[in-house]
């Protein structure tokens, strides 16, 4: 076997709209030899419960359960076979978090990841303001947001509940490289040709080679299908997810320290 892989979903409707590229890459990825789970976090998509019912630290719990299960299910076929979590947006910040709760090796395939869930929930937040920028209250509405959430009360954004403990676990993520040093494949995507990482990407990966990491990065031409409005294909991250497999293998690099 390849490699076991973990699927860990962006953040609300980033979810959806990545449905279709996450089950692509999944495919592929089962063709080459991997194995590969995708799963829901507790109140996203087919998952029980509702999305009001979670929290950060359930959903970093389900993912090392995935991770878990993953490995029992296929038992001694999955010796030696390396651990790799693959995260999109805030996905990756979950991705670590989970990784140093394993308490084992893991490598990880970060899409277009998040540096930080602060920036992500501001923007989420920012939803609910939209519509009244316009007239000047949207400084209004977030800081009664912000309030509410203080107050240990949940709040309704775009269709979505949140619990404080969920955003408040997903303001504090942070992507910090895990103890244990693994491969990482860090893809982002542009529809610019000429992109190029942003600071905080490129301040983020000297952290992780500073711990040791091993890295591969590339900048992929491609739409922003995970909040496109249309479901959108990034045919040429595809292909470059499955030559970072195939490169770390070929090197030995898929096998963490």
């Amino acid at each position: 076997m390849r490699g076991l892989v973990v699927y860990v979903h962006p953040f609300a409707e980033e979810m959806n709209k990545a449905r279709r590229m996450a089950a692509l890459q999944s495919r592929a990825l089962a063709t080459a030899g991997c194995a590969v789970l995708q799963i829901d976090l507790l109140g996203c998509g087919d998952s029980a419960g509702d999305f009001g019912d979670a929290s950060w630290e359930r959903w970093v719990t389900d993912v090392v359960m995935a991770c878990q299960w993953l490995r029992e299910r296929y038992g001694a076929a999955a010796t030696g076979a390396p651990l790799w979590l693959w995260g999109l947006r805030a996905g990756c910040l979950l991705a670590v978090e989970a990784a140093t709760q394993l308490g084992k090796p893991c490598n990880f395939l970060f899409w277009q990841p998040a540096t930080s869930g602060k920036p992500l929930l501001q923007q989420f937040l920012r939803l609910k303001a939209a519509s009244d920028l316009l007239g000047g209250q949207g400084k209004a509405v977030m800081e009664q947001l912000r309030g509410e959430l203080a107050a240990g009360q949940s709040v309704q954004v775009a269709g979505y509940t949140l619990r404080p403990d969920l955003c408040a676990g997903l303001e504090r993520a942070v992507l910090r490289p895990p103890a244990q040093t693994g491969r990482l494949e860090w893809l982002d995507i542009s529809p610019r040709e000429d992109a190029t990482l942003s600071p905080a990407a490129a301040t983020a990966l000297a952290a992780w080679a500073a711990a040791r990491w091993s890295i591969g990065n590339q900048t992929i031409t491609g739409p922003a299908f995970w909040q496109s409005t249309e479901i959108e294909d990034a045919p040429a991250l595809l292909r470059a997810s499955l030559d970072a497999f195939t490169v770390a293998a070929s090197a030995g690099l898929d096998s963490p320290a």
